[in-house]
């Protein structure tokens, strides 16, 4: 099975041999931008952990939200984040609620180095109006019901997402960021 997206680059010896980085925050805090515009820079391999969930099962991650429910997709996620552990110089960008179940923050703590990115709420909700429909769990809320499931969430979540190695604001990322996230983990 090939777990890297289309958009994957060799390895040319920039990071630690072997090392994987998984990416965690919140939905539209940038974990798919940043961890492209990493990996090619790092000449990393880059996996988008919903891209091999929507390959692997041949549908999208709404249509199994809608069809199959919260719970079936969370388990079919742990099921494509544990694939994950056959990647070598991989960075992986985790969906929003993947830290959250089956111990997954532990998981990922344990096979590779994680890296929070904190948004705000103010950030969140800018970048997450525009693709509203695409998300399973934002489509059916209303202006003033969407600030409060991400208020809500991010206190829910926030417990998870501190269990990260590194931790970095999105609001103040460049291509160079990464940089800085290599030289933390080699401290």
């Amino acid at each position: 099975m090939d777990l890297h997206s289309s958009k994957s680059y060799p390895f040319k010896g920039l990071a630690a041999p072997g090392s994987n980085y998984y990416i965690v925050g919140f939905m539209g805090s940038g974990k798919t931008h940043w961890g492209r515009i990493w990996a090619q820079q790092n000449h990393l391999f880059f996996t988008d952990l919903d891209e091999v969930i929507e390959r692997n099962t041949g549908s999208t991650i709404a249509k199994i939200f809608d069809y199959k429910g919260e719970d079936y997709f969370r388990k079919i996620e742990a099921e494509a984040l544990r694939s994950c552990s056959y990647l070598q110089n991989t960075i992986v960008a985790c969906g929003g609620g993947t830290p959250c179940f089956h111990e997954n923050m532990q998981w990922m703590n344990d096979q590779g180095n994680t890296i929070y990115l904190a948004c705000t709420t103010d950030e969140i909700i800018e970048r997450v109006m525009a693709e509203q429909d695409k998300r399973p769990l934002l489509k059916k809320l209303n202006p003033g019901e969407l600030l409060f499931f991400i208020e809500q969430k991010l206190k829910e979540r926030e417990v998870f997402y501190s269990q990260a190695k590194i931790k970095m604001q999105s609001g103040g990322l460049t291509a160079n960021s990464f940089n800085d996230i290599m030289s933390s983990f080699n401290k």
